[in-house]
């Protein structure tokens, strides 16, 4: 399998080239064109993260319940994937690919929307983060990412790699995924809570140890939050 990341980083597509009998998985309703001859199917996957029950998971993390397989069958054929917000995608190798791919290895705790697809070795299962990722703002339910191979991350605007070695601080809205390595807490932005009111931060992520940080740069809250508020009230 090859696969190329097109038109980054604010509209990107992922271009699949499959070769015979591969297959990939994608969030659905990601599909934008392939191969006349490519087997789509809608799956609740087997195994564990899948079923009904994994499906149910996904859910309670802002993703759909189902998942769509493509398979290329006797010929290759080409697939091209995108996210539902204009953004940005990334590759990330998990398990002994990600470390042939210069990574940990160790997996990733994915922001609820941030996956779009991922190779059949890749485990997508419901990681509960605590109270603590609710009182931040964000879903108390995010992805587990472990198993071996590639998970394509989706984002709102650019993604960007930051490597923490001791402590670094992001935004709430801004994070896309980060690996397992690391652990977080959420605190206040400034000095004060005053501080952090006055100067918009609001609560922020402290992440403690060392691996990989994977930010996005616009926060769909907040663009959500400022849109809305310009659209003309709804008719009774």
């Amino acid at each position: 399998m090859e696969f190329d990341l097109l038109k980054r980083p604010d509209s990107t597509v992922v271009h699949v080239s499959l070769s015979p009998h591969e297959e990939i998985l994608a969030e659905a309703g990601a599909m934008v064109a392939m191969s006349g001859h490519l087997q789509a199917e809608t799956t609740l996957r087997k195994g564990k993260g899948g079923g009904i029950l994994g499906g149910l998971k996904r859910m309670l993390a802002g993703e759909s319940i189902f998942l769509s397989t493509f398979r290329s069958g006797n010929s290759p054929g080409d697939l091209y994937l995108a996210p539902k917000l204009m953004g940005d995608v990334c590759h990330v190798g998990i398990g002994s690919t990600g470390s042939a791919l210069g990574g940990s290895g160790s997996g990733l705790v994915v922001q609820s929307t941030g996956y779009l697809a991922s190779t059949p070795g890749v485990v997508v299962d419901l990681g509960f983060q605590g109270l603590k990722s609710f009182f931040s703002g964000e879903s108390i339910f995010w992805l587990d990412i472990s198993g071996d191979g590639v998970v394509f991350l989706s984002s709102f605007g650019a993604i960007y790699e930051i490597e923490v070695d001791g402590s670094y601080v992001v935004d709430t809205g801004h994070i896309v995924a980060f690996e397992k390595t690391l652990t977080f807490t959420v605190t206040k932005a400034g000095g004060s809570w005053l501080n952090a009111i006055l100067g918009g931060e609001g609560l922020v992520m402290r992440f403690q140890g060392h691996g990989k940080l994977y930010c996005q740069t616009h926060n769909a809250g907040a663009f959500g939050q400022l849109v809305g508020s310009q659209l003309p009230a709804r008719e009774a």
